[in-house]
């Protein structure tokens, strides 16, 4: 690649003139010539460069929806000038390798779609019941892509950030949710009754020619910038972390292959650095601690605790618990917690076995504002300045998701003197607590 051969001071003269183009199209939207002007630069370019313009311009204020403008504007030339990069080969079951194999699904699914679509629902062609079953089955299978971008967003976002790189994570998100809300349209469009056949062909297929091309879009990005961009970025143990965290997400349209086998050393690395029980925790001074003499100042009195708590359990001033009864209490409670420091970096989630939202490990020590996608920031970052000004202590919603009422509160965390410590999210399933009536005084267990 040129950019191998070019010096630094090279590079940055690239970097400008790369954000110099996009600025006009975000500024003039002067795309013919911009397109032109991107075709020059991006001559051999590195497409690591192209997303370092990006998340630039909006560290120096360009809103990521304007940003988000841009890309589609200037995806042509991209297109055209960015060369292909010669995908490093990955055994079966690597990230790299899945996210690689469900792009060339979702592709061919995308594309077989607008080929035939015309074909099946053409003008004066009877809409026939098979042919809109045959639509709903690939839509459903389409509709997986959610998957892929939940694991994009959470897993990936998380470890590039690491590295100093979050533009993907604000103008791909913003993307992402914006192919989200046309595929729910184009479903909404095939489900929707047809009582003008007319009338409801030209809905599908004006949704399917604003869907399927954007998927498309979208899977050129990531195979062209994002993922040559984390090759080169992260680590084995960041790879190995991303592989032990995809499941939960689940697949996309094809499941992943079974012949990568991460190394011992990446496993160790990968492995979240919290102890996993009481014997480990004991070893965390600044975390627990045994009563007796020499116990840290928590520790309970025999007046007060008559009966000792267990080696190496955490003190609590109402009581205490170890690691293992500590976890299985917040497995069980009927409410998924997030909390959030003082810092806005995520650091602690309950893992019951409902959880409403899932929650990867990734996400520890990730900025809360990089968790959420760019459309509900302002609400993120209203409560949390209004929690730390004190001119608030709780915030609520509640909402219909996946056929469940859902309830949703923030709390800010103080200390005794009112410092501000962080954000406590409680969000709880309330769906059947909302159909209970009368009331229920005898011992009965649900089936």
């Amino acid at each position: 690649m040129s950019e191998l051969l070019e010096d630094p001071a090279q590079q940055q003269q690239r970097l400008a003139q790369l954000k110099s183009v996009l600025r006009d199209v975000v500024t003039h939207d002067d795309v013919p010539h911009a397109r032109e002007r991107l075709a020059h630069l991006l001559t051999g370019c590195d497409a690591c460069l192209v997303a370092q313009a990006e998340d630039e311009l909006i560290r120096e204020g360009v809103p990521v929806e304007q940003v988000a403008k841009a890309c589609d504007h200037h995806a042509a030339a991209v297109r055209e000038a960015l060369p292909k990069e010669v995908g490093a080969e990955f055994p079966a079951g690597h990230p790299v390798e899945t996210f690689r194999s469900e792009n060339a699904a979702l592709k061919r699914l995308a594309e077989a779609m607008l080929k035939h679509l015309p074909v099946l629902f053409a003008e004066g062609k009877p809409v026939t019941a098979d042919a809109v079953n045959h639509v709903r089955e690939a839509l459903n299978s389409l509709l997986d892509v959610d998957k892929h971008y939940l694991r994009k967003e959470h897993l990936l976002f998380t470890c590039l950030e690491r590295h100093g790189i979050t533009g993907p994570s604000k103008v791909m998100w913003a993307k992402d949710d914006e192919i989200r809300a046309l595929l729910k349209a184009f479903e909404g469009a095939v489900c929707a009754e047809a009582r003008d056949e007319s009338r409801w062909r030209g809905a599908v297929l004006s949704a399917a020619g604003a869907a399927l091309p954007a998927v498309l879009d979208m899977i050129f990005k990531e195979e062209n910038i994002l993922l040559p961009m984390s090759i080169k970025t992260l680590t084995e143990s960041e790879w190995v972390e991303i592989w032990a965290q995809s499941p939960q997400f689940g697949w996309c349209i094809v499941d992943p292959g079974r012949e990568y086998r991460p190394s011992a050393k990446a496993l160790l690395e990968s492995v979240p650095a919290a102890p996993r029980s009481a014997a480990a925790s004991a070893k965390r001074e600044s975390l627990v601690t045994e009563r007796g003499p020499g116990g840290v100042g928590l520790a309970m009195t025999p007046a007060a605790a008559p009966a000792p708590p267990a080696a190496g359990a955490i003190i609590f001033p109402s009581g205490a618990l170890t690691l293992e009864q500590l976890v299985g209490v917040f497995n069980v409670l009927p409410v998924d917690l997030t909390f959030v420091d003082a810092e806005d970096r995520v650091r602690f989630f309950s893992e019951g076995a409902g959880r409403i939202f899932v929650r990867p490990k990734a996400v520890i020590g990730r900025k809360v504002q990089h968790c959420h996608p760019p459309k509900s920031l302002d609400k993120v970052e209203q409560i949390l300045a209004d929690f730390k000004a004190g001119r608030q202590n709780v915030a609520e919603f509640w909402i219909n998701f996946k056929e469940r009422f859902v309830h949703i509160r923030y709390f800010a965390v103080r200390d005794e003197a009112g410092t501000y410590l962080g954000t406590l999210e409680v969000t709880q399933d309330l769906t059947r607590e909302r159909t209970l009536e009368g009331e229920q005084r005898l011992v009965k267990y649900d089936a």
